[in-house]
């Protein structure tokens, strides 16, 4: 993925946090926002519901790669169909580091974000409501970071479609980090905040009890 001279990185960057706002704000109450086969793997869900949300994942980011290729050829083609890559100057060590870290701050929020025990616990909520929001912002964030490494995927959807559409050697060559890099983020973030995280809330919650 390159970036537009027109509108930089900060400005990519604002449209995918805004964008993913949005999208998490307007279906989470229908399948609980699970847009990224990340955060649909890192979540308390059952194995078939899983694979039906991430079958649908894969088919959305297809679609929407062939949109934007039917709309827009040349653009499409300039831009490396919007895929994901290890740019020049970096290595796939480095790219696959930055998606661990950047899925890990993601499914982190996702998690403090939507935790209803937090919620309950602190007798706030406007915390859910709020929740798309934290959400986007970490995306805003992460995408500010990484985009120079890699383009940013932190989301395997993401990544698949616009390498179907596009299909060049050099995309698929890459492909595994996108997949491998958010499995191992999300891995990593189910355990700090079970453990971690909150772990220390529920022992401070017994500690308050006794």
């Amino acid at each position: 993925m390159q970036s537009s001279g027109a509108v930089g990185k900060l400005g990519i960057s604002f449209a995918f946090g805004l964008t993913i706002f949005a999208i998490v704000y307007s279906s989470a109450g229908i399948s609980g926002g699970h847009i990224n086969p990340a955060v649909t793997f890192a979540g308390r869900i059952s194995a078939l519901k899983g694979s039906l949300y991430i079958i649908a994942q894969m088919v959305g980011s297809i679609c929407g790669a062939a949109i934007v290729h039917a709309v827009n050829k040349t653009l499409f083609s300039q831009t490396n169909g919007g895929a994901n890559f290890v740019q020049p100057g970096y290595d796939k060590g480095d790219a696959l580091g930055v998606e661990i870290i950047g899925t890990f701050v993601l499914i982190t929020t996702v998690f403090a974000a939507t935790d209803p025990v937090r919620s309950c616990r602190e007798g706030s909520p406007h915390i859910s409501a709020l929740a798309p929001f934290a959400i986007g912002v970490a995306v805003f964030i992460v995408h500010l970071a990484i985009i120079p490494i890699d383009g940013t995927s932190i989301n395997p959807a993401r990544s698949f479609g616009p390498a179907v559409i596009y299909n060049k050697d050099f995309v698929w060559d890459d492909q595994w980090i996108f997949w491998v890099g958010p499995g191992i983020g999300a891995l990593v973030a189910v355990f700090v905040y079970e453990w971690f995280i909150r772990g220390a809330d529920f022992r401070s919650m017994q500690r308050k009890h006794q």
